[in-house]
């Protein structure tokens, strides 16, 4: 599956826009990792945009993203995706072997905390966002409350990059797309 057949995939089951623009983000950081880590930029980006896809019909642990793995496989997708998927949702006990599925832990849940942090600037802009804003607003708990902080630091101990790093890396990867994202 490349690049475009994901987003088709992502489109069928996905209508929310806040829902797409959260895989686009992801996509735009996957992509930006697989060309530090020398590694397949077209499976990480497509692997982004399908990582929540069965979201917005299985939004319960029970089904998320169990549903969506089973959609995968019937579609002959490769167990390294499909595996990178399971594991970025902790509670799902796939471990994240692959350097794929560490680097989509690691983005997915600071890639939501991002935009939150452009949300509240006046400009509401990624261009506005700093380093040092993120990391102030993550130690206020009422801040983007559903963003869990553990995942993000236990991400960035996964993948090797120091917190700071990690921000402006992902940052810097959204702020690329920025008109997509309406930021």
């Amino acid at each position: 599956m490349n690049r475009n057949e994901a987003y088709q995939l992502l489109t069928e089951y996905t209508k929310k826009a806040g829902l797409i623009k959260h895989a686009l983000a992801v996509e735009a950081a996957m992509a930006e990792y697989a060309k530090k880590f020398n590694e397949d930029e077209e499976s990480w980006r497509a692997v982004g945009l399908l990582h929540d896809f069965d979201y917005e019909k299985y939004p319960d642990a029970e089904n998320h993203p169990f549903k969506g793995a089973e959609i995968l496989r019937k579609k002959g997708v490769s167990e390294e995706w499909i595996n990178a998927i399971l594991g970025h949702a902790d509670y799902s006990g796939v471990k994240r072997e692959s350097m794929m599925a560490k680097a989509l832990f690691a983005v997915d849940e600071i890639t939501g905390f991002i935009v939150a942090v452009a949300l509240v600037r006046p400009s509401k802009k990624l261009a506005d966002v700093a380093v040092k804003s993120v990391k102030k607003k993550m130690k206020d708990k009422a801040f983007a409350a559903g963003v869990n902080r553990e995942d993000i630091l236990k991400g960035v101990e996964e993948i090797g990059v120091p917190l700071e790093e990690h921000i402006e890396f992902v940052t810097n990867a959204m702020k690329k797309i920025a008109d997509q994202l309406g930021l």
